[in-house]
């Protein structure tokens, strides 16, 4: 019987009456429900947030038969039916101040009508309460509410920040329902891509439980090692045969494209289930997370900042700037470990320093071509992307002349521009061109002379690379000799050449290069 795959399927009870495929997190989920009564949980976006709320919801609905079956039964025995508040803040674009107010109306009409009664108010947050005043007085039972992806008028804003303001104030004002209501709520979950603005909308509500970095709940979404070969083992088979590998191959092939997230220094790493979900049901090894949404908001914020790119796959941070939520001009770090683009690698717990970098193969590429794009604007994308496997191909074996001549070509097809006229720019586009391509590239290497712009190192050779802004490749290369770049690799047996880049600003190209060897 051919599997069904629920790819890009939200509702738990479309899951289960449609025979899809459904990986049990319901014991996890049971742990949560009776164990507390206000959460807030932040995952990154086609992660499972939509379909856990979707689930929460059913169960509170009484709805015993969806979860037949499943680890739930052993513990719930009651099913108990409680009115459900049920808001989900995506699938708007908010970029007018009436956006937010539009669609919180059409919601709050729905509730109005649902419960028998009239706005007494405009305002959104005075509606809430008296339609969870009605709920509870019409049904008996105290109210349940569930917010999917709460900050998003906020996210949308993050380079708005007149419009990011007011949609925090009317959301503060919208969320104190929960406080001043607490008597007739008998559960809350909120969950969202990041925290920004968590601290400002959730002002007062110091009772809400941020699980985000909980190890208990570290794997309430997204698939683990363990549940991808107790559901998928007979689907990495069939992948494997597809494509004439080992079902080992196959494993190890998916685990370093779509594993690595971790939202605890000790948990596991879990798997993005949109990609591998998409990964199985077509057998390829695709960038699925990205074709789903660009990052245009990170590389936004990022050229707002003072940040250096080049360190991206190697943070050391503390707890408290991975749980940061407001000062992502200044540091964006927060924003790109919420949002998945970094997870945790390692913990020290004498520093308590937490190291950071890409979760896996899927995110470094798809997050670098991002980056690319704003650093290197291609007039024919297709002619330049050509040109990466033949640049690796080349310093792997040893042709740096013919990376060169690939390099230049590359830099000739952009239409307009580096995006800015410093050396540093230059030096990023060259970086993230290196580590694209799949090279152990290092950025102002230290020697006792100075810091080498770029060294790359494959199994044969080693490349010292000296970057000029209008000058000559003839005065890269005189600094690497009178700086003595090469020292360091004296007694290496690897062959190494020293090369020599002067780009212009004028032409927007590189205008001359020189190799020794």
């Amino acid at each position: 019987m051919t599997m069904l795959y629920p790819v890009g399927i939200q509702s738990f009870k479309e899951i289960r009456e449609g025979g899809y495929l459904y990986v049990d997190k319901t014991a996890l989920m049971y742990n949560l429900v009776s164990t507390g009564k206000y959460y807030f949980l932040s995952r990154p976006r086609r992660f499972g947030k939509s379909l856990l709320t979707s689930t929460l919801e059913a169960y509170f609905k009484g709805e015993k038969e969806l979860f037949r079956g499943l680890a739930i039964e052993s513990f719930e025995k009651d099913w108990t039916e409680y009115p459900v508040l049920h808001i989900d803040f995506s699938g708007v674009a908010y970029k007018a101040e009436s956006d937010l107010q539009k669609m919180l109306n059409q919601v709050l009409t729905e509730w109005e009508d649902k419960y028998g009664i009239t706005a007494q108010s405009d305002l959104p947050g005075l509606r809430f309460r008296q339609i969870i005043d009605a709920a509870y007085e019409v049904t008996g039972r105290k109210v349940v509410v569930l917010i999917d992806e709460y900050g998003k008028p906020v996210e949308d804003n993050l380079t708005n920040e007149e419009l990011g303001e007011t949609y925090r104030t009317v959301l503060q004002g919208f969320y104190s329902t929960l406080k001043v209501k607490d008597e007739k709520i008998k559960f809350a979950f909120l969950t969202g891509v990041s925290k920004i603005g968590k601290v400002s909308v959730f002002s007062g509500m110091n009772n809400l439980r941020d699980i985000s970095m909980v190890l208990q709940y570290a794997e309430l979404c997204g698939i683990s090692e363990t549940e991808l070969q107790e559901y998928f083992d007979e689907s990495i088979a069939i992948m494997a045969a597809e494509h004439k590998i080992s079902k080992e191959t196959c494993y190890r092939k998916l685990k370093e494209q779509y594993d690595g997230y971790r939202f605890h220094p000790d948990s596991e790493g879990v798997y993005n289930p949109f990609s591998l979900l998409n990964a199985l049901q077509d057998r390829e090894y695709g960038n699925y997370w990205f074709e789903t949404g660009t990052p245009s908001m990170l590389v936004n914020v990022l050229r707002k900042t003072t940040f250096d790119i080049t360190t991206l796959d190697k943070q050391e941070v503390i707890a408290s700037t991975l749980n940061g939520a407001d000062s992502i001009v200044d540091n964006p770090v927060p924003l790109l470990f919420q949002t998945g683009y970094l997870t945790i690698k390692g913990y020290d717990s004498d520093s308590k320093l937490y190291t950071l970098g890409y979760p896996n193969g899927e995110v470094k590429e798809g997050f670098l071509n991002s980056l690319i794009t704003y650093y290197l604007r291609s007039s024919n994308p297709e002619e330049s992307k050509a040109k990466v496997p033949k640049m690796r191909a080349a310093l792997i074996k040893g042709r740096p002349e013919d990376f060169m001549d690939h390099l230049a070509a590359f830099f000739a097809n952009i239409s307009y521009q580096i995006q800015g006229d410093t050396e540093k720019n230059f030096q990023y586009a060259m970086y993230i061109i290196l580590d694209l391509i799949g090279m152990d590239v290092e950025v102002e290497r230290a020697t006792s002379n100075g810091r080498i712009d770029l060294t790359v190192q494959t199994k044969d050779y080693i490349y010292i690379i000296e970057l000029k802004i209008n000058s000559s490749a003839e005065k890269a290369l005189q600094q690497i000799e009178e700086k003595g770049y090469a020292s360091p690799f004296a007694t290496n047996p690897r062959k190494l050449y020293k090369i020599g880049v002067n780009f212009s600003t004028i032409t927007r190209r590189i205008e001359d290069w020189k190799i020794v060897g």
